[in-house]
């Protein structure tokens, strides 16, 4: 087979000028085979996953402290909460449900849809059930107040909790304590005597676990006891 001489000068220069490139010049990706590619891209992967982290070497930063800032325009109230008065000073916009579980740190009422839908916050104002996300805290200075805290306790439960953890009443439990509120204020009410009376009566709590069947047996079973 006969030999090709060797380019001269003048042939790689216009080679490369009429865009051919020879393979000395090509990118060195070019020319690495895939498996050593994968093979180099492996060993630096595990390199990058022993090398410590950089959290782990990085001093932790220094804690910040804020004084707590005044509520502009805050309002003085005195809520009347499961027997007890509470002093406060609040921001005139905030709810009841708000003031409950962020002030006075009573989390058993529960926030659910915020919009008086769901009944997770009901409450009991003065004897009657109200939905508390609905009710400004301010609106209610000196009135009676209780929560799902104030109708019974671990050791002394409210035969409506009793009969609740009787007939199952409750599945993941969020609902539980609007359920029971209502439940307990539906033993004043004129509710007629059946199912389906009680299940009217309740039409405000929703059970998205779908215990309702549960929740019926148990109201109406505190109200055969009484």
């Amino acid at each position: 087979m006969a030999k090709h001489p060797p380019e001269s000068e003048s042939e790689r220069t216009s080679g490369e000028q009429s865009g051919h490139v020879s393979e000395a010049s090509q990118p060195l990706l070019g020319r690495v085979s895939r498996r050593s590619f994968l093979s180099h891209l492996g060993a630096a992967s595990i390199a990058a996953a022993t090398a410590p982290p950089l959290l782990a070497t990085a001093s932790p930063a220094p804690p910040v402290q804020e004084e707590a800032a005044s509520i502009e325009g805050a309002t003085a109230v005195t809520l009347h909460v499961n027997g007890k008065d509470h002093h406060l000073q609040i921001d005139p916009r905030t709810t009841l449900l708000d003031c409950l579980r962020e002030n006075l740190n009573l989390p058993g009422t529960k926030k659910g849809c915020d919009h008086g839908q769901c009944g997770a916050c009901t409450v009991h104002v003065n004897g009657r059930r109200i939905n508390s996300c609905l009710a400004l805290a301010v609106a209610h200075s000196g009135d009676e107040i209780i929560t799902i805290e104030g109708i019974g306790r671990p050791d002394h439960l409210h035969p409506m909790q009793a009969a609740f953890i009787e007939h199952d009443g409750y599945q993941c439990g969020y609902c539980t304590s609007g359920q029971i509120m209502s439940a307990v204020a539906l033993l004043k009410e004129p509710v007629g005597p059946t199912d389906e009376d009680v299940q009217q009566g309740m039409y405000g709590n929703i059970c998205r676990c779908g215990a309702y069947s549960n929740i019926v047996a148990a109201v109406q079973y505190v109200r055969r006891q009484a």
